[in-house]
């Protein structure tokens, strides 16, 4: 598919965000006064910003609070309610924190699940796609997961548990990456199923449907090299486990080598993104021989 720039940024933040607030919000990061009011800032900045950044992927952005009213059947629907209800339970501890009231962190644990809540629903908008194979399996709402929950512990601080958060991730990368490669062939999509004519015989196409590109053929049909996304594969593993590992286990302690990490593994995460967009098939490939 078309790695549009909004729809990238759109999830790297919000997951991001909502992962570090997570955090916030269970109490995992004693934090109080400015400190709290500015940890907090930040967190919500992420996740309001990269919920913006979805609105632009909209045909008519002025519409989005139509994105509100199919919560019966679309994950995207879901994911907005999620995102909003998840916002305003946060306030309260994000006020606790702040302005020192002390209350009982049973609320923010309630919140900080959440949070990881909202994040897979994110992921189901993909993962539900059966006419996109690699996306549709277990693996893509635990990567996405993983992504969250180890930007929000490097962004925290966690030491050891960021750690093993990274660790999990590369292991959800592997994952991701061996089976989607699978998903196609698995599946056994060719041709014949994507045009419905498979019971008649083989078919082949004589010809494409249009002589120029159309809004599925931008949309749904983006080529990359084998030999590229091996090299983005690398690069995604580098920057979002290799390098902000080492930086939490080598460097000494402190607020900018955290706020490095963090950064270098949200490069990661967007590079990953980018592929993760990049490397899918949709089906309706097949029907314009582009597969």
């Amino acid at each position: 598919m078309n790695p549009a720039p909004s729809v990238i940024l759109f999830s790297t933040l919000s997951g991001l965000g909502f992962g570090f607030l997570a955090f916030l919000a269970a109490g995992l990061v004693p934090v109080h006064g400015f400190h709290a009011f500015a940890l907090w800032f930040v967190g919500y900045a992420l996740a309001v910003g990269g919920l913006l950044f979805s609105t632009l992927h909209l045909g008519n952005p002025q519409r989005f609070l139509r994105a509100f009213s199919q919560w019966r059947s679309s994950w995207l629907s879901r994911e907005a309610w999620a995102a909003v209800l998840t916002l305003l339970l946060l306030a309260p501890m994000a006020l606790s924190d702040w302005l020192g009231f002390d209350w009982p962190r049973l609320w923010g644990i309630g919140t900080a699940l959440m949070c990881l809540c909202t994040v897979f629903t994110t992921s189901m908008i993909y993962a539900q796609l059966k006419t996109i194979p690699r996306w549709n399996h277990w693996t893509t709402p635990a990567l996405y997961l993983c992504f969250a929950l180890t930007g929000g512990a490097v962004l925290a601080g966690q030491g050891w548990f960021a750690v093993a958060c990274l660790l999990g991730l590369a292991a959800a990368l592997l994952a991701h990456w061996h089976f989607g490669d699978r998903r196609f062939a698995e599946v056994g999509a060719t041709i014949g199923s994507a045009t419905g004519l498979g019971p008649i015989g083989a078919v082949k196409v004589f010809e494409h449907p249009h002589t120029g590109q159309n809004y599925l053929m931008r949309e749904m049909i983006h080529v990359i090299g084998r030999k590229h996304a091996r090299k983005l594969r690398v690069i995604s593993m580098l920057l979002a486990v290799v390098m902000p590992g080492l930086l939490l286990v080598l460097a000494p302690k402190g607020p900018a080598f955290l706020l490095a990490a963090a950064l270098i593994h949200l490069a990661g995460a967007m590079t990953q993104r980018w592929l993760f967009f990049a490397e899918a098939e949709h089906v309706v490939g097949l029907y314009y021989g582009q597969r």
